[in-house]
């Protein structure tokens, strides 16, 4: 059990953790945070998707704080507009691009409000823009579009080819970027503070709130950054054991209502 810890602000995870398998925002879900809400608790989300790729979320979760996408490479309010972003130097990105096609991997580029690949029809490509719901742009190549990048993405389905590019471009970029999984099949990489232990240092200054107060809730390698940043973490059942052993607790999965369970045991328990 959590203790009786004060919790002044939740910040979760979205893909493998808020929402579904499905990408579905569940009732018990969505309640939660209502319930939250009810007892003082603000609410955040994060995510490595672009925050146009999490616009569909913002009005049924009534957020009213600073939105991180691209793992806090860009913060937006709820319309959309740019409060802050981080991009990643030219020569980072064209060695990221180049590391992630040596392992294999194909490679996406997110520069403003535009998703770029070359590969109409390569792996997850049709799955993301479901689930982001935009399209991408196909450009024939990324040369001229290294400048103002928020994040570099290399996919692939095979998973150990991911996580050795992982640790290759950790190796690679040491302290000049952040490169971390957030899927098996996802390796992003974004300016050296843009990441989600970055996030709830930001969120502790803009909102005024102490990071003791910050309850962080997530399932990937790169949502560790945010358990460590934070007062109190949860893991996602769906979480490896590598992620979870990271964690102040850990919870259901994420298609077993594993957030509403986290938030009606940990967060709500500690207001009672």
């Amino acid at each position: 059990m959590a203790g009786k810890r004060k919790i002044s602000l939740v910040l979760a995870d979205v893909d493998g953790t808020l929402v579904t398998e499905d990408k579905v925002l569940t009732k018990r879900a969505l309640a939660a945070v209502q319930r939250l809400r009810g007892v003082g608790i603000r609410f955040a989300i994060t995510s490595g998707r672009p925050p146009q790729g999490m616009a569909m979320l913002f009005d049924s979760l009534q957020l009213d704080t600073p939105i991180a996408g691209f793992n806090g490479g860009l913060f937006v309010k709820r319309d959309l507009s740019i409060i802050e972003q981080k991009t990643l130097p030219a020569d980072v990105a064209a060695t990221a691009i180049a590391l992630i096609r040596e392992h294999g991997l194909d490679a996406w580029v997110y520069r403003g409000n535009d998703w770029l690949i070359t590969k109409a029809d390569a792996p997850h490509v049709a799955r993301e823009a479901w689930t982001v719901k935009f399209q991408p742009k196909v450009v024939a190549d990324f040369n001229d579009k290294l400048g103002d990048v928020a994040k570099i993405v290399g996919v692939s389905d095979d998973h150990d080819k991911v996580q050795r590019c992982e640790a290759d471009a950790q190796a690679a970029f040491g302290q000049r970027a952040t490169a971390s999984r957030s899927q098996p099949y996802y390796l992003d990489i974004t300016h050296k503070d843009a990441n989600k232990g970055a996030v709830v240092e930001y969120l502790s200054r803009h909102l005024n709130v102490a990071a003791e107060e910050i309850a962080t809730i997530g399932d990937q390698p790169n949502d560790v950054l945010m358990f460590k940043k934070s007062g109190f973490s949860i893991a996602m059942g769906n979480a490896s054991d590598q992620v979870k052993a990271e964690a102040s607790a850990t919870t259901d999965s994420y298609n077993d209502e594993g957030f509403a369970k986290a938030m009606e045991r940990y967060i709500l328990g500690l207001s009672d």
